[in-house]
Protein backbone atom coordinates (compact mmCIF):
# COMPACT_ATOMS: atom_id res chain seq x y z
CA UNK A 1 0.00 0.00 0.00
CA UNK A 2 0.91 3.56 -0.62
CA UNK A 3 0.37 6.99 0.13
CA UNK A 4 -2.43 8.34 -1.97
CA UNK A 5 -3.36 11.98 -2.54
CA UNK A 6 -6.47 12.54 -4.87
CA UNK A 7 -7.87 15.81 -6.03
CA UNK A 8 -10.43 14.19 -8.15
CA UNK A 9 -12.60 10.52 -7.24
CA UNK A 10 -10.46 7.67 -7.37
CA UNK A 11 -11.70 6.12 -10.20
CA UNK A 12 -13.36 9.45 -11.73
CA UNK A 13 -16.64 8.14 -11.48
CA UNK A 14 -19.85 9.29 -9.24
CA UNK A 15 -22.88 6.45 -9.15
CA UNK A 16 -26.27 6.84 -9.28
CA UNK A 17 -27.79 3.94 -6.73
CA UNK A 18 -31.12 4.79 -6.14
CA UNK A 19 -31.31 8.04 -3.83
CA UNK A 20 -27.74 8.12 -3.87
CA UNK A 21 -24.53 9.52 -5.76
CA UNK A 22 -21.32 7.92 -4.49
CA UNK A 23 -17.93 8.96 -5.47
CA UNK A 24 -15.11 6.43 -4.99
CA UNK A 25 -12.24 8.06 -3.59
CA UNK A 26 -10.29 5.28 -3.47
CA UNK A 27 -10.10 3.07 -6.73
CA UNK A 28 -10.58 -0.64 -6.19
CA UNK A 29 -7.02 -1.00 -6.86
CA UNK A 30 -5.50 1.49 -4.81
CA UNK A 31 -8.31 0.17 -1.75
CA UNK A 32 -5.91 -1.52 1.24
CA UNK A 33 -7.85 -1.76 4.83
CA UNK A 34 -10.91 0.65 3.92
CA UNK A 35 -12.84 2.17 1.17
CA UNK A 36 -13.40 5.90 1.04
CA UNK A 37 -16.69 7.75 -0.48
CA UNK A 38 -18.12 11.06 -1.08
CA UNK A 39 -22.03 10.46 -1.37
CA UNK A 40 -24.60 12.25 -1.66
CA UNK A 41 -28.50 12.35 -1.41
CA UNK A 42 -30.73 15.11 -3.31
CA UNK A 43 -33.76 17.04 -1.15
CA UNK A 44 -36.61 15.13 0.01
CA UNK A 45 -35.01 12.02 -0.44
CA UNK A 46 -35.40 9.04 1.83
CA UNK A 47 -33.13 5.97 1.45
CA UNK A 48 -33.51 2.09 2.21
CA UNK A 49 -32.24 0.57 4.96
CA UNK A 50 -29.10 -0.90 4.98
CA UNK A 51 -26.38 -2.26 7.16
CA UNK A 52 -23.29 -3.86 6.56
CA UNK A 53 -21.78 -7.59 8.41
CA UNK A 54 -18.10 -6.88 8.23
CA UNK A 55 -17.34 -3.09 8.19
CA UNK A 56 -18.00 -0.64 10.54
CA UNK A 57 -18.66 2.53 8.88
CA UNK A 58 -18.43 6.35 9.62
CA UNK A 59 -19.86 9.38 8.39
CA UNK A 60 -18.85 13.46 8.55
CA UNK A 61 -21.02 15.76 7.22
CA UNK A 62 -19.73 18.11 4.82
CA UNK A 63 -22.58 19.99 3.54
CA UNK A 64 -26.17 20.49 4.10
CA UNK A 65 -28.24 18.95 7.14
CA UNK A 66 -30.42 15.92 7.01
CA UNK A 67 -31.51 12.69 9.33
CA UNK A 68 -29.95 9.39 9.95
CA UNK A 69 -32.26 6.55 11.57
CA UNK A 70 -29.76 4.34 13.22
CA UNK A 71 -31.16 1.38 14.84
CA UNK A 72 -34.32 3.39 14.89
CA UNK A 73 -33.13 6.07 16.58
CA UNK A 74 -33.17 9.74 14.89
CA UNK A 75 -30.19 11.77 14.73
CA UNK A 76 -30.67 15.28 13.30
CA UNK A 77 -27.04 15.65 11.33
CA UNK A 78 -25.57 18.96 9.78
CA UNK A 79 -22.16 20.40 8.98
CA UNK A 80 -19.52 18.82 10.70
CA UNK A 81 -21.24 15.88 12.74
CA UNK A 82 -19.68 12.78 12.64
CA UNK A 83 -21.07 9.44 13.51
CA UNK A 84 -19.53 5.81 13.35
CA UNK A 85 -21.55 2.82 12.97
CA UNK A 86 -20.35 -0.68 14.52
CA UNK A 87 -20.98 -3.46 11.68
CA UNK A 88 -25.05 -4.42 11.94
CA UNK A 89 -26.15 -1.25 12.94
CA UNK A 90 -29.20 -0.79 10.29
CA UNK A 91 -29.31 3.00 8.93
CA UNK A 92 -30.82 5.10 6.53
CA UNK A 93 -30.91 9.07 5.83
CA UNK A 94 -33.92 11.47 5.16
CA UNK A 95 -33.12 14.88 3.28
CA UNK A 96 -35.34 18.53 3.65
CA UNK A 97 -35.05 21.00 1.46
CA UNK A 98 -31.17 20.38 1.29
CA UNK A 99 -29.00 18.27 0.00
CA UNK A 100 -26.79 16.09 2.26
CA UNK A 101 -23.47 15.60 1.73
CA UNK A 102 -20.80 13.41 3.44
CA UNK A 103 -17.62 11.86 3.33
CA UNK A 104 -18.20 7.95 4.13
CA UNK A 105 -15.19 5.76 5.35
CA UNK A 106 -15.91 2.13 5.76
CA UNK A 107 -13.26 -0.54 6.99
CA UNK A 108 -12.93 -2.73 6.33
CA UNK A 109 -13.70 -1.63 2.34
CA UNK A 110 -16.90 -1.80 1.50
CA UNK A 111 -18.51 -2.11 -2.17
CA UNK A 112 -21.77 -1.91 -2.79
CA UNK A 113 -21.30 -5.15 -4.75
CA UNK A 114 -19.63 -6.33 -1.65
CA UNK A 115 -20.85 -6.15 2.34
CA UNK A 116 -24.32 -4.20 1.41
CA UNK A 117 -27.34 -5.36 2.92
CA UNK A 118 -30.95 -3.82 2.47
CA UNK A 119 -33.69 -4.61 4.89
CA UNK A 120 -36.05 -4.42 2.44
CA UNK A 121 -35.47 -4.05 -1.18
CA UNK A 122 -32.64 -2.53 -2.76
CA UNK A 123 -32.77 0.47 -4.45
CA UNK A 124 -32.23 0.68 -8.07
CA UNK A 125 -28.85 0.41 -9.75
CA UNK A 126 -27.78 -1.76 -6.56
CA UNK A 127 -30.09 -4.35 -7.70
CA UNK A 128 -27.40 -4.19 -10.74
CA UNK A 129 -24.16 -5.10 -9.40
CA UNK A 130 -22.47 -8.32 -8.41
Amino acid sequence: MKILHSKQSGDGEVRELGPYQIESLVSPTEEGALTAYRVRIEPEQRTNESYHKIAEECYYVIEGSGLAVLDDQEYRLEVGDFLRLPPGTRHRFETGEAALVMLDLHCPGSRPDRDVYFTDEAPEGFTDLG
